[in-house]
């Protein structure tokens, strides 16, 4: 996965915090993050009688309108992040 080097930095220094490898704190906060995703799309269905149609539509409409954004542009080759062991 390529991330903006601001991004990546970021997740350096949290890891780094955590005591955790750069992969190991991506894979924790992507899981966190579907978890939280997840739990956002249920609670309106759950609470109201509205169809899972309507709830994939609207999920559907964002991505296209994300789509239609431009892109955003690297700046420079993405770079790795080697992190230090304590000694």
């Amino acid at each position: 996965m390529v991330l903006p080097e601001e991004l990546c930095q970021r997740l350096a220094e949290l890891a780094e915090a955590e005591s955790r490898t750069v992969s190991n704190m991506a894979k924790v906060l992507i899981q966190q993050g579907v978890e939280r995703f997840e739990e956002a799309m249920a609670a309106p269905i759950a609470a109201s009688s509205v169809a899972p149609a309507a709830a994939t539509d609207h999920f559907r409409a964002v991505l296209e309108e994300q789509e239609r954004q431009q892109p955003q542009r690297l700046r420079g080759a993405p770079r790795r992040v080697r992190l230090q062991r304590p000694s």
